[in-house]
């Protein structure tokens, strides 16, 4: 409980947090951003990091009246090749332990999460890779799930880059362009929940439709297998 109170004071205050890590660790800030945009898109057991509205809050302090000395160019290069890594990993580590690691009772890798973004892969396609950047829990998931149903990788690949280029520019170019109006920026506890919930909401909607309709893992994995 206390975890996800720091949690949400995190991400609430975001941009205070933010500018306490630039004055604490100067340019070592492009590493701890790296670490975390990496971490959340690498590793399926951390789809719970804040990524959108870290995003817009980073672009927001670079560009704000305060010097923080970081290059907004940097950070754009270096963020979108932790993005671009982090998928790949996932991708890889979906291929090699498979659907299994999702359990009906974990706290983290939920069965229902596998199937809700197995549902939005088969939906999507390939193209599923692009979208699942902006949503959260299932850009942390669906490359995870394109490694099961082994997708060939040269072509994961190429949505891969094309969503963590998108993903990376939309947000932290947005939060640097958008971030200094007075209104965004008087309000931006305000705007950071915005983003939360406006972002939140298809895995919420994807949450309720998978409870509808259940699917049993044993079943996703004999299709998955009768793909191969």
């Amino acid at each position: 409980m206390e975890l996800l109170h720091q949690l949400l004071d995190f991400i609430l205050h975001i941009d205070v947090h933010l500018a306490q890590i630039v004055n604490d660790y100067q340019t070592w800030t492009y590493l701890i951003l790296f670490l975390i945009i990496f971490a959340e898109t690498g590793l399926v057991v951390l789809p719970f990091l804040p990524g959108d509205s870290l995003l817009f809050a980073m672009g927001a302090l670079i560009a704000g009246e305060h010097e923080t000395g970081l290059s907004i160019w940097i950070m754009l290069f270096i963020l979108i090749i932790a993005a671009i890594l982090g998928n790949t990993v996932n991708f890889k580590l979906g291929s090699v332990l498979g659907a299994g690691v999702f359990k009906e009772n974990n706290k983290i890798l939920k069965l229902k999460y596998y199937e809700q973004s197995h549902e939005f892969f088969e939906k999507h396609g390939g193209k599923a890779i692009i979208f699942s950047r902006f949503l959260p829990i299932f850009r942390t998931i669906a490359p995870f799930v394109a490694g099961i149903a082994k997708m060939p990788f040269g072509r994961f690949t190429y949505f891969n880059v094309i969503g963590g280029v998108a993903w990376i520019v939309a947000l932290l170019l947005g939060g640097f362009v958008l971030g200094q109006i007075p209104v965004i920026k008087n309000n931006f506890e305000l705007v950071i929940v915005f983003i939360g919930v406006v972002t939140f909401v298809p895995a919420i909607w994807a949450a309720v439709k998978s409870r509808l309709q259940p699917k049993k893992l044993e079943e996703i994995i004999e299709g998955e297998d009768a793909k191969k």
